[in-house]
């Protein structure tokens, strides 16, 4: 298994704190990373901080709303200010709501799925992107899901917000391939979590994908091997 170094990289992990977020941030401060992520509770920190253990002081915590649009500019702003730049982004952030036929759901909730996963990533694309041109080169890797390939039944909301990840990630990316940036996303299909697993006690959770696992395909597609690789959509499924 390769080592990949990413000694003085700016790397920003949005959504850093959760259960995903947290393992891909100890992966790129392990790699040499400078980090910068964001949080929603303080709780987060702490759990993030635990993990890492010393190498938490190469970490720059920033509490911001990244559906809204003033919030993610002054994240990128901070960012830089402290790093110079933004090699990397990895973005983790979204959610999901459990389904409902469509004639059920209401407008409220399919708002929730489209700001949670589409628009963040919209708005971490416009920003962080521009930043990237600026400084002629960086690494976007944003997080879609495998329901984002094809509809399914009762997920509509979620469905569509992660289908919009994906052409999001093919359209920038034909933007910006000839300035040095690769933009791609992976595909998880379900995650080895804690929470997946209270929520799914009967499930086998040795098919599923662990945390770990995605991690070095991010830790992959931030590198220099990944420079061929644009506009793609990586399935992470484990053996799901």
């Amino acid at each position: 298994m390769k080592d990949y170094d990413f000694s003085g990289k700016a790397v920003l992990v949005t959504g850093g704190t959760g259960a995903l977020g947290r393992e891909i941030c100890h992966a790129f401060l392990r790699a040499g990373a400078l980090l910068a992520t964001t949080y929603v509770a303080d709780s987060g920190i702490t759990a993030l901080e635990s993990k890492v253990g010393d190498l938490k002081k190469n970490i720059l915590f920033i509490k911001k709303d990244l559906g809204n649009e003033k919030d993610v500019q002054a994240l990128v702003s901070e960012v830089v200010t402290k790093y110079g730049r933004i090699d990397v982004l990895a973005n983790v952030v979204g959610g999901y709501m459990a389904g409902k036929p469509v004639i059920e759901i209401d407008e409220k909730d399919w708002d929730t799925m489209l700001n949670l996963n589409l628009k963040t990533a919209f708005l971490l694309s416009k920003h962080v992107v521009a930043q990237m041109v600026r400084q002629s080169g960086g690494k976007v890797i944003h997080t879609a899901a495998r329901p984002g390939l094809g509809g399914a039944g009762n997920d509509a909301a979620y469905v569509a917000s992660k289908s919009g990840v994906i052409r999001l990630v093919e359209s920038l990316a034909e933007e910006v391939k000839s300035r040095g940036i690769n933009i791609n996303c992976i595909l998880p299909s379900i995650i080895d979590t804690e929470p997946n697993r209270r929520a799914m006690p009967n499930a086998d959770f040795s098919k599923w994908v662990k945390p770990s696992e995605i991690a070095r395909v991010i830790l992959f597609l931030a590198s220099e091997d990944s420079r061929p690789i644009n506009g793609a959509a990586i399935p992470v499924y484990g053996l799901a």
